[in-house]
């Protein structure tokens, strides 16, 4: 029993950390598109929560936003840098969302189903919304200075943090059910 909980516990942290290396080497590329960078940012928050559970999710949706920052911030992150926490709650909602909905959706059916395919949306909604919602309308408006030169970019930083969010969480789904099956017979 024990043997068994420790050959758990260390597929666990190898998977997540095979993914934080995902997220990170393509971090890298953050200068490319946000599409590249963020569609595979979400699609290893999904495999964590499939592959290690909901903990290992968590971890690296704290994770992620900071290795970001690092590897490159953005001028808003570094004007505002609130704005680490609120991308560690939208990716926490995330990890939650897949957790609770789309994991057991996938786990009762076809991999591909109408049930799963909403999961993933309400997930990726919900994503959204909160980071809409934290960042876009309320963070980014009330502690960017009106005179700071950010201003005038707003509604791309507001957009960046709300839209985006939301389409690149879909996009991660969307590699997410490329690389499932997969995934699937290599892990077993």
């Amino acid at each position: 029993m024990e043997k068994e909980k420790a050959a758990s516990l260390t597929k666990q942290i190898a998977v997540t950390a095979i993914l934080l290396a995902l997220c990170i080497a393509s971090q890298f590329l953050k200068s490319l598109s946000v599409y590249i960078t963020g569609p595979i940012v979400n699609l290893c928050l999904i495999l964590a929560v499939m592959y290690a559970g909901l903990m290992w999710g968590l971890v690296l949706a704290v994770i992620t936003p900071v290795t970001a920052f690092i590897i490159a911030a953005s001028p808003v992150m570094t004007a505002v840098p609130g704005i680490i926490p609120l991308i560690m709650l939208g990716n926490a909602v995330l990890v939650i969302c897949v957790h609770f909905l789309f994991k057991p959706a996938v786990k009762a059916g076809k991999l591909i189903s109408l049930r799963s395919a909403l999961m993933a949306l309400v997930s990726s909604v919900a994503k959204g919304c909160i980071m809409g919602l934290t960042i876009a309308a309320w963070l980014l408006p009330t502690f960017i200075p009106a005179e700071s030169p950010l201003r005038g970019k707003m509604h791309v930083f507001q957009e960046a943090f709300s839209v985006t969010q939301l389409l690149t969480a879909l996009i991660g789904f969307v590699y997410f059910y490329i690389v499932f099956t997969p995934l699937k017979k290599i892990l077993k």
